[in-house]
């Protein structure tokens, strides 16, 4: 039984405040060769046994990518000296674990996302009878964010027409679905809302959630995720970051997110057990944002191997990758994960 009574209401994107103040230094850093790269690496105790191999990684990874991933083998300090028996391998094993578990991210917030379309045009156009629900800025609060995202449908409808034609009929290639609209009808000159959804990105479909106007259609999409409206918009928007994150190819496993997913308090919502399953210090990690997708995966994909793959991928890692995701260290222990796990 759920023993804590937090909900992070602040969950989603916070207001913009102003800018901070730039730094005073000049950047006078020059660049440097592979082998020079190599060398500072080594100059700083990290033991590499194969330095073509290495400078072969650092071509094709780049430096400054691969760079933060050795910070967890460090002393600390301005000298960015290792610890003594750091190997290059380690840095590597690191990097690779990281784009693991993005691709097994991704996997989880594409199956959210489409869920997401799915249950947004199925409430809108069947509950108001009309495929074009969108266009009416009555169902919307703000009526500047409706006129970017007509905007946004309109453009995506010009550009599919401006570019070259999708591919003959044939047996094995068929246009997509808006250029068969588009080419087809004539009005209304903007898609349905099942096609319209689908121009929407992770951020734009976000936005466009957010901003409906009635509490009632919030709460019916939101219900066919199995969630509460705030808890949905919460996620959805860790979601976003989480998404573009993995998009971009950037460092996921202990980056800091700036947006975190609110703890549901409801119990029809799938959560985690145990009195200390998510101590404090790890609601600021990405260990709930990947307990909030299995939650989702529970109501929309409840068949999925994605706890399983998760459990397989964080097994083979040790205590330090935990921590810097603030997993505990007998997570799998808890009813939520374990019931996908035997």
């Amino acid at each position: 039984m759920r023993t804590w009574g937090i909900f992070l209401a602040r969950g989603g994107a916070s207001l913009p405040g102003p800018p901070r103040a730039r730094g005073e230094l000049t950047y006078e850093k020059p660049p440097l060769t592979l082998d020079e790269l190599v060398a500072r690496l080594a100059g700083r105790g990290l033991r590499i046994p194969e330095p073509d191999r290495a400078r072969r990684y650092l071509q094709h990874i780049g430096y400054y990518r691969l760079s933060p991933y050795t910070i967890p083998f460090q002393q600390g300090g301005p000298g960015h000296e290792f610890r003594e028996g750091a190997v290059f391998d380690d840095v590597l094993n690191l990097y690779v674990f990281d784009r693991a578990l993005r691709l097994l991210v991704m996997d989880a917030v594409e199956r959210v996302e489409v869920a997401v379309r799915a249950a947004l045009t199925d409430h809108m156009s069947t509950t108001y009878m009309d495929p074009h629900w969108y266009v009416d800025a009555g169902h919307f609060r703000d009526r500047h964010r409706h006129d970017r995202l007509l905007k946004m449908v309109r453009d995506t409808c010009d550009d599919r027409l401006r570019g070259t034609p999708d591919a003959d009929v044939d047996t094995l290639v068929h246009k997509s679905a808006l250029e068969h609209y588009l080419t087809t009808y004539g009005s209304p000159d903007l898609p349905p809302s099942w096609l319209m959804v689908e121009t929407l990105t992770i951020g734009q479909l976000n936005t466009a959630y957010r901003n409906l106007g009635r509490r009632a259609d919030k709460s019916a999409v939101a219900r066919r995720i199995g969630l509460p409206a705030t808890v949905l918009e919460s996620w959805l928007s860790t979601y976003v970051r989480v998404r573009n994150i993995c998009a971009h190819h950037g460092r996921l496993w202990n980056v800091g997110l700036g947006v975190y997913p609110a703890i549901p308090t409801s119990p029809r919502v799938a959560w985690l057990q145990g009195a200390d399953a998510l101590p404090e210090r790890s609601t600021k990690r990405l260990y709930p944002v990947l307990v909030s997708l299995q939650a989702v995966l529970d109501s929309v994909s409840p068949r999925s191997s994605w706890a399983r793959r998760l459990h397989g991928l964080l097994s083979t890692r040790p205590e330090m990758n935990l921590a810097g995701m603030g997993i505990p260290e007998d997570w799998a222990q808890d009813p939520f994960w374990s019931r996908h796990l035997s």
